[in-house]
Protein backbone atom coordinates (compact mmCIF):
# COMPACT_ATOMS: atom_id res chain seq x y z
CA UNK A 1 0.00 0.00 0.00
CA UNK A 2 1.56 3.15 -0.87
CA UNK A 3 1.50 6.88 0.81
CA UNK A 4 -1.30 7.67 -1.50
CA UNK A 5 -3.82 5.01 -0.69
CA UNK A 6 -6.50 6.29 0.85
CA UNK A 7 -8.22 5.18 3.75
CA UNK A 8 -10.82 4.60 1.42
CA UNK A 9 -9.03 2.84 -1.21
CA UNK A 10 -8.07 0.37 0.95
CA UNK A 11 -11.21 -0.73 3.14
CA UNK A 12 -12.59 -1.44 -0.63
CA UNK A 13 -9.45 -3.28 -1.25
CA UNK A 14 -9.91 -5.24 1.64
CA UNK A 15 -13.93 -5.31 1.81
CA UNK A 16 -15.43 -2.09 3.64
CA UNK A 17 -18.05 -4.99 5.54
CA UNK A 18 -15.03 -6.98 7.28
CA UNK A 19 -13.05 -4.12 8.75
CA UNK A 20 -14.80 -2.28 11.57
CA UNK A 21 -13.89 0.16 13.96
CA UNK A 22 -12.00 -2.17 17.04
CA UNK A 23 -9.44 -3.02 13.70
CA UNK A 24 -8.66 0.59 13.41
CA UNK A 25 -8.47 1.43 17.00
CA UNK A 26 -5.93 -1.43 17.59
CA UNK A 27 -3.25 -0.11 14.59
CA UNK A 28 -3.22 2.93 17.22
CA UNK A 29 -2.66 1.17 20.25
CA UNK A 30 -6.46 1.36 21.46
CA UNK A 31 -7.82 -1.58 23.46
CA UNK A 32 -11.78 -0.12 23.96
CA UNK A 33 -14.40 -1.56 21.77
CA UNK A 34 -16.66 -0.25 18.97
CA UNK A 35 -18.77 3.09 18.91
CA UNK A 36 -22.30 2.32 17.04
CA UNK A 37 -24.37 4.95 15.95
CA UNK A 38 -27.66 5.72 17.25
CA UNK A 39 -30.71 5.60 15.78
CA UNK A 40 -34.48 7.09 16.30
CA UNK A 41 -37.69 5.46 14.73
CA UNK A 42 -40.69 6.69 14.42
CA UNK A 43 -43.94 4.45 14.20
CA UNK A 44 -47.75 6.11 13.65
CA UNK A 45 -51.04 3.98 13.71
CA UNK A 46 -53.99 6.46 13.51
CA UNK A 47 -58.20 7.13 15.12
CA UNK A 48 -57.17 6.23 18.82
CA UNK A 49 -57.01 3.30 20.92
CA UNK A 50 -59.28 1.70 23.48
CA UNK A 51 -57.77 3.26 27.19
CA UNK A 52 -59.31 0.55 29.10
CA UNK A 53 -57.70 -2.38 26.84
CA UNK A 54 -54.69 0.12 26.14
CA UNK A 55 -52.84 1.11 29.69
CA UNK A 56 -51.21 -1.38 32.33
CA UNK A 57 -52.47 -2.09 35.65
CA UNK A 58 -49.82 -1.45 38.40
CA UNK A 59 -47.05 0.63 39.01
CA UNK A 60 -43.66 1.69 37.42
CA UNK A 61 -41.88 -1.64 37.80
CA UNK A 62 -44.75 -4.20 38.02
CA UNK A 63 -47.00 -3.01 35.96
CA UNK A 64 -48.93 -5.70 34.30
CA UNK A 65 -50.22 -5.50 30.48
CA UNK A 66 -53.53 -5.45 29.40
CA UNK A 67 -54.95 -6.94 26.08
CA UNK A 68 -53.31 -4.28 23.52
CA UNK A 69 -49.96 -4.20 24.67
CA UNK A 70 -50.19 -7.78 26.04
CA UNK A 71 -47.99 -8.52 22.77
CA UNK A 72 -44.99 -6.79 23.52
CA UNK A 73 -44.47 -8.57 26.96
CA UNK A 74 -41.38 -10.25 25.56
CA UNK A 75 -40.30 -7.02 25.22
CA UNK A 76 -40.66 -5.26 28.05
CA UNK A 77 -37.51 -4.85 29.74
CA UNK A 78 -37.29 -2.51 26.85
CA UNK A 79 -40.17 -0.52 27.21
CA UNK A 80 -41.47 2.68 28.33
CA UNK A 81 -45.03 3.00 28.94
CA UNK A 82 -47.01 6.67 28.80
CA UNK A 83 -49.63 7.87 30.07
CA UNK A 84 -51.05 11.05 31.09
CA UNK A 85 -49.26 12.77 28.10
CA UNK A 86 -51.16 15.49 26.89
CA UNK A 87 -51.42 16.99 23.07
CA UNK A 88 -52.18 20.60 24.65
CA UNK A 89 -51.08 21.77 21.46
CA UNK A 90 -53.53 20.50 19.84
CA UNK A 91 -56.44 22.31 21.44
CA UNK A 92 -55.25 25.53 19.69
CA UNK A 93 -55.02 26.83 16.27
CA UNK A 94 -57.09 25.79 13.03
CA UNK A 95 -58.27 22.64 12.56
CA UNK A 96 -60.41 19.46 13.39
CA UNK A 97 -59.45 17.28 15.49
CA UNK A 98 -57.74 14.46 13.65
CA UNK A 99 -55.99 17.51 11.56
CA UNK A 100 -54.31 18.87 13.78
CA UNK A 101 -54.03 15.28 16.28
CA UNK A 102 -51.89 14.26 13.36
CA UNK A 103 -50.29 17.96 12.35
CA UNK A 104 -49.13 18.38 15.64
CA UNK A 105 -47.98 15.05 16.71
CA UNK A 106 -43.91 15.15 15.83
CA UNK A 107 -44.05 18.89 15.55
CA UNK A 108 -45.42 20.50 18.87
CA UNK A 109 -46.59 23.08 16.69
CA UNK A 110 -49.98 24.95 15.36
CA UNK A 111 -51.45 24.22 11.76
CA UNK A 112 -51.23 26.58 8.94
CA UNK A 113 -54.34 28.08 7.83
CA UNK A 114 -55.25 27.13 4.21
CA UNK A 115 -57.97 25.63 2.47
CA UNK A 116 -58.29 22.25 3.42
CA UNK A 117 -61.92 22.06 5.27
CA UNK A 118 -61.72 19.32 8.18
CA UNK A 119 -64.79 17.60 8.90
CA UNK A 120 -66.54 20.36 11.63
CA UNK A 121 -68.17 23.20 9.89
CA UNK A 122 -67.07 25.46 12.88
CA UNK A 123 -63.06 24.37 12.08
CA UNK A 124 -60.97 27.05 10.22
CA UNK A 125 -59.52 25.11 7.50
CA UNK A 126 -55.66 24.72 7.46
CA UNK A 127 -52.76 23.27 4.91
CA UNK A 128 -49.90 21.51 6.74
CA UNK A 129 -48.11 21.57 10.28
CA UNK A 130 -46.13 24.78 11.11
CA UNK A 131 -42.59 23.44 11.97
CA UNK A 132 -40.26 20.68 11.60
CA UNK A 133 -41.08 17.20 13.42
CA UNK A 134 -38.71 16.02 16.11
CA UNK A 135 -37.27 13.28 13.82
CA UNK A 136 -35.92 16.06 11.14
CA UNK A 137 -34.49 17.54 13.96
CA UNK A 138 -32.20 14.99 14.93
CA UNK A 139 -31.88 14.08 11.27
CA UNK A 140 -29.48 17.69 11.31
CA UNK A 141 -27.31 16.28 14.05
CA UNK A 142 -27.18 12.72 12.88
CA UNK A 143 -28.24 12.22 9.51
CA UNK A 144 -25.51 13.81 7.81
CA UNK A 145 -23.01 10.88 7.61
CA UNK A 146 -25.45 8.46 5.82
CA UNK A 147 -26.65 8.59 2.35
CA UNK A 148 -30.06 9.11 3.36
CA UNK A 149 -30.48 11.73 5.86
CA UNK A 150 -33.78 10.44 6.85
CA UNK A 151 -36.12 6.91 5.43
CA UNK A 152 -40.01 7.49 5.25
CA UNK A 153 -41.70 4.59 4.98
CA UNK A 154 -45.80 3.66 4.78
CA UNK A 155 -48.72 1.59 4.37
CA UNK A 156 -51.58 1.92 3.06
CA UNK A 157 -50.59 6.11 2.50
CA UNK A 158 -52.44 6.25 -0.57
CA UNK A 159 -52.10 8.94 -3.00
CA UNK A 160 -53.98 11.44 -0.94
CA UNK A 161 -51.46 14.48 -0.45
CA UNK A 162 -53.04 16.33 2.68
CA UNK A 163 -52.50 16.80 6.77
CA UNK A 164 -54.33 13.80 7.35
CA UNK A 165 -51.48 11.53 5.38
CA UNK A 166 -48.54 13.33 6.39
CA UNK A 167 -46.62 13.34 10.07
CA UNK A 168 -43.28 14.00 8.98
CA UNK A 169 -41.93 17.72 8.42
CA UNK A 170 -38.37 18.64 6.68
CA UNK A 171 -39.53 22.31 7.81
CA UNK A 172 -42.67 24.61 8.50
CA UNK A 173 -45.56 23.26 5.23
CA UNK A 174 -42.99 21.22 4.14
CA UNK A 175 -43.94 17.64 4.46
CA UNK A 176 -42.30 14.10 3.86
CA UNK A 177 -44.28 11.63 2.15
CA UNK A 178 -44.02 8.38 3.14
CA UNK A 179 -43.21 5.71 0.46
CA UNK A 180 -45.70 2.61 0.55
CA UNK A 181 -45.25 0.59 -2.23
CA UNK A 182 -42.14 -1.31 -0.99
CA UNK A 183 -40.24 -2.29 -4.84
CA UNK A 184 -40.09 1.24 -5.07
CA UNK A 185 -39.16 1.84 -1.80
CA UNK A 186 -36.48 -1.01 -1.83
CA UNK A 187 -35.19 0.39 -5.53
CA UNK A 188 -34.53 3.63 -3.50
CA UNK A 189 -32.50 1.73 -0.79
CA UNK A 190 -30.74 -1.13 -1.71
CA UNK A 191 -30.80 -0.56 -5.58
CA UNK A 192 -27.01 0.18 -6.02
CA UNK A 193 -26.63 -1.96 -3.32
CA UNK A 194 -24.58 -5.20 -4.83
CA UNK A 195 -24.70 -3.99 -8.85
CA UNK A 196 -21.66 -3.51 -10.81
CA UNK A 197 -19.53 -0.39 -10.46
CA UNK A 198 -20.34 0.07 -14.15
CA UNK A 199 -23.53 -0.37 -14.05
CA UNK A 200 -24.62 1.67 -10.53
CA UNK A 201 -21.93 4.22 -12.30
CA UNK A 202 -24.54 4.43 -14.98
CA UNK A 203 -27.60 4.58 -13.31
CA UNK A 204 -26.26 7.53 -11.30
CA UNK A 205 -24.95 9.04 -14.50
CA UNK A 206 -28.77 9.03 -15.65
CA UNK A 207 -30.21 10.37 -12.29
CA UNK A 208 -28.16 12.93 -12.06
CA UNK A 209 -28.86 14.13 -16.00
CA UNK A 210 -32.60 14.05 -14.83
CA UNK A 211 -31.67 16.57 -11.89
CA UNK A 212 -30.17 18.92 -14.24
CA UNK A 213 -33.01 19.14 -16.53
CA UNK A 214 -35.10 19.87 -13.20
CA UNK A 215 -32.72 22.44 -12.12
CA UNK A 216 -32.44 23.87 -14.84
CA UNK A 217 -35.98 24.28 -15.51
CA UNK A 218 -36.54 25.79 -11.83
CA UNK A 219 -34.09 28.16 -11.86
CA UNK A 220 -35.24 29.41 -15.15
CA UNK A 221 -38.88 29.63 -13.90
CA UNK A 222 -37.39 31.14 -10.39
CA UNK A 223 -37.68 34.89 -11.65
CA UNK A 224 -40.90 34.96 -12.86
CA UNK A 225 -42.45 33.93 -9.45
CA UNK A 226 -43.71 36.06 -6.32
CA UNK A 227 -41.39 35.43 -2.88
CA UNK A 228 -43.89 32.91 -1.55
CA UNK A 229 -43.57 30.97 -4.80
CA UNK A 230 -39.69 30.95 -4.61
CA UNK A 231 -39.39 30.05 -1.19
CA UNK A 232 -41.44 26.92 -2.56
CA UNK A 233 -39.11 26.36 -5.59
CA UNK A 234 -36.35 26.96 -3.11
CA UNK A 235 -37.70 24.06 -0.77
CA UNK A 236 -37.69 22.15 -4.43
CA UNK A 237 -34.14 22.55 -5.47
CA UNK A 238 -33.12 21.54 -1.59
CA UNK A 239 -34.43 18.67 -2.48
CA UNK A 240 -32.84 18.21 -5.83
CA UNK A 241 -29.46 19.16 -4.31
CA UNK A 242 -29.83 16.33 -1.30
CA UNK A 243 -30.64 13.60 -4.01
CA UNK A 244 -27.50 15.03 -5.80
CA UNK A 245 -25.24 14.69 -2.67
CA UNK A 246 -26.98 11.05 -2.06
CA UNK A 247 -25.75 10.36 -5.54
CA UNK A 248 -22.26 11.15 -4.71
CA UNK A 249 -22.09 9.06 -1.74
CA UNK A 250 -20.54 5.47 -1.99
CA UNK A 251 -21.87 3.93 2.34
CA UNK A 252 -19.23 2.30 3.51
CA UNK A 253 -21.66 -0.76 5.07
CA UNK A 254 -22.12 -2.20 8.37
CA UNK A 255 -20.85 -5.01 9.34
CA UNK A 256 -24.39 -6.78 9.48
CA UNK A 257 -25.99 -5.73 6.56
CA UNK A 258 -28.14 -7.87 4.19
CA UNK A 259 -29.70 -6.54 2.08
CA UNK A 260 -33.55 -8.12 2.16
CA UNK A 261 -35.32 -10.59 0.00
CA UNK A 262 -38.39 -8.56 -1.30
CA UNK A 263 -40.18 -11.76 -2.92
CA UNK A 264 -42.79 -11.05 -5.73
CA UNK A 265 -44.87 -7.59 -6.02
CA UNK A 266 -48.18 -7.25 -4.39
CA UNK A 267 -51.12 -4.70 -4.76
CA UNK A 268 -50.76 -2.02 -2.17
CA UNK A 269 -54.11 -0.69 -2.74
CA UNK A 270 -55.75 -4.00 -1.21
CA UNK A 271 -56.64 -3.99 2.37
CA UNK A 272 -55.76 -7.57 2.42
CA UNK A 273 -51.81 -6.93 1.57
CA UNK A 274 -51.35 -5.05 4.28
CA UNK A 275 -49.77 -7.70 6.44
CA UNK A 276 -47.31 -8.28 3.73
CA UNK A 277 -46.33 -4.63 2.94
CA UNK A 278 -45.69 -4.00 6.48
CA UNK A 279 -43.71 -6.69 7.17
CA UNK A 280 -41.52 -6.06 3.99
CA UNK A 281 -41.39 -2.57 5.35
CA UNK A 282 -40.30 -3.56 8.89
CA UNK A 283 -37.12 -5.61 7.12
CA UNK A 284 -36.26 -2.80 4.87
CA UNK A 285 -36.01 -0.42 7.49
CA UNK A 286 -34.60 -2.94 9.80
CA UNK A 287 -31.72 -3.28 7.56
CA UNK A 288 -31.46 0.49 6.03
CA UNK A 289 -30.28 0.92 9.63
CA UNK A 290 -27.93 -2.22 10.22
CA UNK A 291 -26.56 -1.31 6.77
CA UNK A 292 -26.09 2.17 7.97
CA UNK A 293 -28.01 3.91 4.87
CA UNK A 294 -29.70 5.74 7.45
CA UNK A 295 -29.61 6.50 11.31
CA UNK A 296 -33.43 8.42 11.28
CA UNK A 297 -36.53 6.66 9.75
CA UNK A 298 -40.39 6.36 10.20
CA UNK A 299 -43.06 4.02 9.53
CA UNK A 300 -46.61 5.42 8.91
CA UNK A 301 -49.38 2.51 9.92
CA UNK A 302 -52.11 4.12 7.49
CA UNK A 303 -53.54 7.92 7.88
CA UNK A 304 -55.39 9.84 10.18
CA UNK A 305 -59.10 9.11 9.79
CA UNK A 306 -57.41 6.11 8.50
CA UNK A 307 -60.46 3.53 6.76
CA UNK A 308 -57.84 0.19 6.58
CA UNK A 309 -59.97 -3.17 7.17
CA UNK A 310 -58.82 -6.11 8.48
CA UNK A 311 -60.16 -8.76 7.17
CA UNK A 312 -57.34 -11.24 8.57
CA UNK A 313 -58.87 -10.31 12.41
CA UNK A 314 -62.51 -11.82 10.73
CA UNK A 315 -64.31 -8.52 10.37
CA UNK A 316 -64.80 -6.26 7.53
CA UNK A 317 -65.55 -3.35 8.77
CA UNK A 318 -63.37 -0.21 8.45
CA UNK A 319 -60.99 1.52 11.10
CA UNK A 320 -62.39 5.06 11.34
CA UNK A 321 -65.81 4.28 10.87
CA UNK A 322 -65.57 1.66 14.04
CA UNK A 323 -63.72 4.50 15.81
CA UNK A 324 -66.57 6.40 15.77
CA UNK A 325 -68.70 4.50 17.36
CA UNK A 326 -70.56 4.97 20.82
CA UNK A 327 -69.00 3.80 23.95
CA UNK A 328 -72.07 1.34 24.45
CA UNK A 329 -71.54 -0.45 21.66
CA UNK A 330 -69.69 -3.43 23.03
CA UNK A 331 -68.77 -5.34 19.15
CA UNK A 332 -67.30 -2.38 17.92
CA UNK A 333 -64.93 -1.79 21.10
CA UNK A 334 -63.96 -5.39 20.97
CA UNK A 335 -62.69 -4.63 17.19
CA UNK A 336 -61.32 -1.47 17.98
CA UNK A 337 -59.37 -3.49 20.95
CA UNK A 338 -58.51 -6.23 18.34
CA UNK A 339 -57.11 -3.75 15.76
CA UNK A 340 -54.95 -1.76 18.62
CA UNK A 341 -53.51 -5.08 19.63
CA UNK A 342 -52.48 -6.11 16.22
CA UNK A 343 -50.71 -2.93 15.90
CA UNK A 344 -48.88 -3.64 19.37
CA UNK A 345 -47.88 -7.70 17.59
CA UNK A 346 -46.68 -5.62 14.72
CA UNK A 347 -44.41 -3.44 17.26
CA UNK A 348 -43.23 -6.20 18.28
CA UNK A 349 -42.34 -7.82 14.86
CA UNK A 350 -40.27 -4.67 14.99
CA UNK A 351 -38.73 -4.77 17.85
CA UNK A 352 -37.38 -8.78 17.45
CA UNK A 353 -35.90 -7.57 13.76
CA UNK A 354 -34.10 -4.75 15.52
CA UNK A 355 -32.87 -7.07 18.56
CA UNK A 356 -32.24 -9.70 15.64
CA UNK A 357 -29.07 -7.85 14.41
CA UNK A 358 -26.10 -8.05 16.83
CA UNK A 359 -23.87 -4.76 17.46
CA UNK A 360 -21.04 -5.74 19.62
CA UNK A 361 -22.04 -7.22 22.96
CA UNK A 362 -25.40 -5.72 21.93
CA UNK A 363 -28.26 -5.59 19.39
CA UNK A 364 -29.24 -2.80 17.18
CA UNK A 365 -32.18 -2.12 19.46
CA UNK A 366 -29.79 -1.33 21.83
CA UNK A 367 -29.04 1.80 19.63
CA UNK A 368 -32.06 2.44 18.35
CA UNK A 369 -35.50 4.08 20.37
CA UNK A 370 -38.53 3.71 19.11
CA UNK A 371 -41.73 5.36 19.79
CA UNK A 372 -44.76 4.42 19.06
CA UNK A 373 -47.59 7.32 18.56
CA UNK A 374 -50.88 8.17 18.04
CA UNK A 375 -53.06 10.98 16.63
CA UNK A 376 -56.09 10.44 18.93
CA UNK A 377 -56.41 8.72 22.29
CA UNK A 378 -60.09 7.99 21.88
CA UNK A 379 -61.59 7.74 18.33
CA UNK A 380 -65.14 8.81 18.88
CA UNK A 381 -64.78 11.85 21.21
CA UNK A 382 -61.03 12.77 19.53
CA UNK A 383 -59.92 13.46 22.71
CA UNK A 384 -55.81 14.39 22.68
CA UNK A 385 -55.65 14.20 25.93
CA UNK A 386 -53.72 10.87 27.52
CA UNK A 387 -52.15 10.19 24.07
CA UNK A 388 -51.34 6.49 23.94
CA UNK A 389 -47.29 6.93 24.14
CA UNK A 390 -44.74 3.81 24.36
CA UNK A 391 -40.82 3.97 23.91
CA UNK A 392 -38.78 0.91 23.12
CA UNK A 393 -35.32 0.33 22.75
CA UNK A 394 -31.46 1.62 24.24
CA UNK A 395 -30.96 4.27 21.37
CA UNK A 396 -31.74 7.57 23.57
CA UNK A 397 -30.49 5.94 27.17
CA UNK A 398 -33.38 6.29 28.80
CA UNK A 399 -34.33 4.29 32.21
CA UNK A 400 -36.50 1.11 30.53
CA UNK A 401 -38.58 -0.84 31.84
CA UNK A 402 -41.05 1.48 33.27
CA UNK A 403 -44.28 2.58 33.18
CA UNK A 404 -44.62 6.43 33.79
CA UNK A 405 -47.84 8.14 34.98
CA UNK A 406 -47.88 12.01 34.63
CA UNK A 407 -50.53 14.48 35.79
CA UNK A 408 -50.85 16.48 32.49
CA UNK A 409 -47.76 15.97 30.95
CA UNK A 410 -47.36 18.45 27.66
CA UNK A 411 -46.35 16.03 24.28
CA UNK A 412 -44.02 18.68 23.40
CA UNK A 413 -41.75 17.98 26.73
CA UNK A 414 -41.73 14.13 25.32
CA UNK A 415 -40.48 15.70 22.36
CA UNK A 416 -38.11 17.81 24.27
CA UNK A 417 -37.03 13.98 26.09
CA UNK A 418 -36.18 12.46 22.80
CA UNK A 419 -33.86 15.25 21.60
CA UNK A 420 -32.39 15.35 25.03
CA UNK A 421 -31.43 11.59 24.38
CA UNK A 422 -29.68 12.40 21.16
CA UNK A 423 -27.78 15.37 23.03
CA UNK A 424 -29.63 18.16 22.10
CA UNK A 425 -30.58 20.55 24.41
CA UNK A 426 -33.21 22.55 23.40
CA UNK A 427 -36.64 22.89 24.14
CA UNK A 428 -39.17 21.57 21.31
CA UNK A 429 -42.46 22.45 20.13
CA UNK A 430 -44.48 25.53 21.11
CA UNK A 431 -43.40 27.06 24.07
CA UNK A 432 -46.26 27.69 25.63
CA UNK A 433 -46.41 24.07 26.06
CA UNK A 434 -42.99 23.15 26.00
CA UNK A 435 -40.62 23.50 29.99
CA UNK A 436 -38.54 20.65 29.47
CA UNK A 437 -37.44 17.30 29.39
CA UNK A 438 -40.55 14.66 30.52
CA UNK A 439 -38.47 11.54 31.16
Amino acid sequence: MTRRASRRAFLGAVGASAITLPFWRALRGEAQGPVFPKRLLLVFSPNGTMPSEFFPDGGERDFRMRRILAPLEAHRDQLLILKGVDQSISYTGPGDGHQKGMGCLWTGVELLPGDVMGGCESCPPVSWSSGMSVDQRVAQEIGGETRFRSLELGVDVGNNENVWTRMVYRRPGEPLPPEDDPHAAFERIFGDIGVDPLGAERRRTLRRSVLDYARGDFEALSPRLGRDDRLKLESHLESVREIERRLETTPELGAACVVPTLGDPVDINRDENNPAVLARMTEMMTMAFACDLTRVGSIQWNNSVGQSSFPWLGFTDRHHDLSHEGDSNGDANEKITKINTWYAEQLANLLTHLAAVPEGDGTLLDNTLVVWGNELAKGNSHERRDIPFVLAGGGAGFEMGRYLQFDRASHCDLLTSILAGFGIDERFGDPRYSSGPLI
